[in-house]
């Protein structure tokens, strides 16, 4: 058994605080002395003891002149929770081995170079590819205080998340809403458009048979604040936000009586007659979040991309076909002329639901 494999032994361990532990990474560790595994942890919830802490805990006396494996290099600053670095040291810890270092400006390379300079041997970059996709959301946001942005949608083989009606139950199966339940569990927030709340009244909640899930802040995106009072998103009992995102220039009374309801409503500046999205990733950063899942409907996803905001895309496609040119597509509103000028998709993945194929790739690097 070498390093790889009990990094990761940490990484898996490290995933079990998706959809917890946000604005902080997701972070796990094992502690392994004369080849056996003596102690496992992982960051649970944000004000909740770090990972090595908890590996450390779980090890007690037997962490001394033991190997930590950490998924993300240890934090050196007091936040939330005093600093790691101190607690390896005094747990006589003897070699440090970290996936990745923390991108975050105000405390990188700190970790390291403390317990380095406490005499204990360190090891930087096994498995770090594996860490920074576990930690994508956690970088880029650390790094431009943007969100990470996901669009996900359902659609048939000819590329209609709806028919002509607007009816969109179910595109996809069983399998694919699950999954896509646990990917509302894992980020910050969900956006959809208001013609998506119009048409189909969501909750946009996370419901999970297995577990007990977060549910992300709802965003609806509302430029004229249409939104109808008896919407459920305005008459849900959960404990995350609902935030309607309007132009400057709506009725007072109208926003007046949606937040009564309970909801946020924030002004935002428009263009082309739409939320300008761009500005609205500033406004969404300066609230902490982290992650964004765009669920649609076709006029977001079309203008979410040519803002260039995204940075994945998950597409589930359904062994179905509509046979006509009258549904709604993916993408709303006029595209390229040419098929070079097309947008790049790239890490492809692929993967199976049930009948569904699911598609997700990255737009950015």
């Amino acid at each position: 058994m070498d390093d790889n494999y009990f990094m990761k032994m940490a990484l898996a361990l490290a995933i079990k605080g998706q959809g917890f532990v946000s604005p902080n990474p997701m972070v796990g560790a094992v502690i392994v002395k004369d080849g056996n595994v003596v102690g496992k942890g992982y960051h649970k919830a944000v004000g909740e003891a770090h990972a090595e802490i908890n590996a450390i805990n779980d090890a007690q006396t037997l962490a001394r002149g033991a190997t930590l494996y950490i998924t993300l290099e240890p934090c050196n600053h007091t936040g939330r929770t005093p600093p790691c670095t101190v607690k390896i040291v005094e747990a006589g810890i003897r070699h440090v081995i970290v996936a990745m270092s923390d991108p975050n400006p105000d405390v990188a390379g700190g970790g390291v170079d403390y317990i380095k300079n406490h005499g204990i041997n360190v090891t930087l970059g096994v498995c770090e590819n594996e860490a920074k996709k576990l930690n994508e959301a956690y970088i880029k946001y650390v790094t431009i205080k943007h969100p990470f942005v996901i669009i996900k949608c359902a659609a048939t083989l000819d590329g209609r998340i709806a028919t002509k009606t607007g009816d969109s139950r179910w595109v996809s199966g069983d399998e694919s809403r699950i999954y896509v339940h646990r990917l509302r569990h894992s980020v910050d927030a969900i956006m959809v458009g208001i013609n998506t709340v119009k048409q189909d009244d969501p909750a946009l909640t996370v419901r999970l048979n297995d577990m007990k899930g977060m549910d992300p802040a709802r965003i609806i995106l509302d430029t004229n604040l249409t939104i109808f009072e008896e919407a459920k998103v305005l008459r849900l009992n959960s404990n995350s936000d609902t935030i309607i995102i309007s132009g400057n220039s709506v009725s007072e009374d109208k926003k007046v009586a949606i937040e009564a309801l309970g909801a946020k409503v924030i002004q935002s500046p428009v263009k082309d007659g739409m939320i300008d999205l761009d500005q609205l990733m500033d406004r969404l950063g300066s609230l902490g979040i982290t992650s964004l899942l765009i669920e649609g409907g076709g006029s977001v996803i079309a203008s979410a991309l040519k803002a260039g905001i995204v940075d994945k895309v998950i597409f589930f496609y359904a062994p179905k076909i509509l046979g006509g040119d009258d549904g709604m597509p993916i993408c709303k509103g006029s595209g390229p002329a040419l098929m070079e000028e097309c947008i790049p998709v790239k890490d492809i993945h692929v993967r199976r639901f049930g009948d569904d194929v699911m598609i997700e790739g990255y737009i950015k690097d």
